[in-house]
């Protein structure tokens, strides 16, 4: 001992960070696997029920049934859902709901926001899949060709037909698949070419706070809010096959309004 008072080491700022990200890196697994646990225990039982239901039963006769399961299902995923409607919304309308394209719980939302009975376009493959399969043709979902052979192609737009003419609406991703960085992608012309077609009106939707509660490329969830905006119907029955590209691009606007004001306020609050 050479009597010097000893100075107490300090802890690096790096190590006190990563001990601070670990944390909350932890944190995150937790809570996270809590909401899908809870969400996974309401939901498969009650949409096993669901399902066996709709062998006996027209699934438009339990709609709201299939509503309270999303709602539910979401709220256990640890959602508070908000819905703002333009002046311009009808809910009556028969329709094709565009919507952008976010996680795996967009069908959730949806289902639990939009107050009409509709179905959507779905990948075809998706129908092969075990029991969900079964139960999205039961439900009236529209399959979507993996490849572009035109007997195909037809067979999709006489379904679509039907459905629409049926007085369902069905909603559909534009994008063809889900966001990597919050934001609308590109739209493809299908959907804009069939509602010129058949004359019939589009309504917008936004979809806000989604990916920041769930992205594509994580099973991480950060619960939040999300808000869904229920934009005003646009009519198509005037419009030509040459008013595709300004139809799309304007839809694409329209949607991408409220979600890119979302992105902004979300890295104000560094979130």
């Amino acid at each position: 001992m050479n009597g010097e008072n000893e100075q107490p080491m300090s802890v690096p700022a790096t190590t006190e960070s990563r001990d601070a990200h670990g944390a909350r890196r932890a944190w995150a697994i937790i809570r996270s696997t809590y909401h899908w646990l809870l969400s996974a225990a309401y939901f498969f039982p009650v949409c096993s029920f669901l399902v066996l239901l709709g062998i006996f039963v027209d699934p438009r006769k339990n709609d709201g049934a299939q509503r309270w399961l999303c709602r539910v299902t979401m709220k256990a995923a640890g959602v508070k859902l908000n819905v703002k409607r333009s002046p311009g919304f009808d809910p009556a309308r028969t329709c094709f709901f565009l919507v952008n394209h976010v996680n795996l719980f967009d069908p959730f939302v949806l289902y639990a926001t939009v107050p009409q009975f509709f179905r959507g376009l779905e990948l075809e493959s998706h129908f092969r899949i075990p029991v969900y399969g079964w139960m999205m043709k039961r439900f009236g979902n529209v399959p979507v060709p993996d490849n572009n052979r035109p007997s195909d192609l037809k067979r999709m737009w006489r379904l679509t037909r039907a459905a629409l003419d049926s007085g369902v609406s069905l909603a559909v991703f534009p994008e063809g698949q889900r966001t990597l960085d919050g934001r609308v992608g590109a739209f493809k012309d299908g959907v804009f070419r069939m509602a010129l077609q058949f004359g019939t009106p589009i309504i917008p939707v936004s979809v806000v706070g989604a990916f920041q509660f769930n992205k594509k490329t994580s099973w991480l969830l950060r619960p939040g809010a999300i808000t869904v905006y229920l934009h005003d119907v646009i009519e198509t029955k005037d419009l030509g096959k040459e008013d595709v590209p300004a139809l799309r691009d304007r839809i694409h606007g329209i949607i991408s309004g409220p979600i890119e004001e979302g992105l902004e306020n979300s890295a104000k609050r560094g979130s």
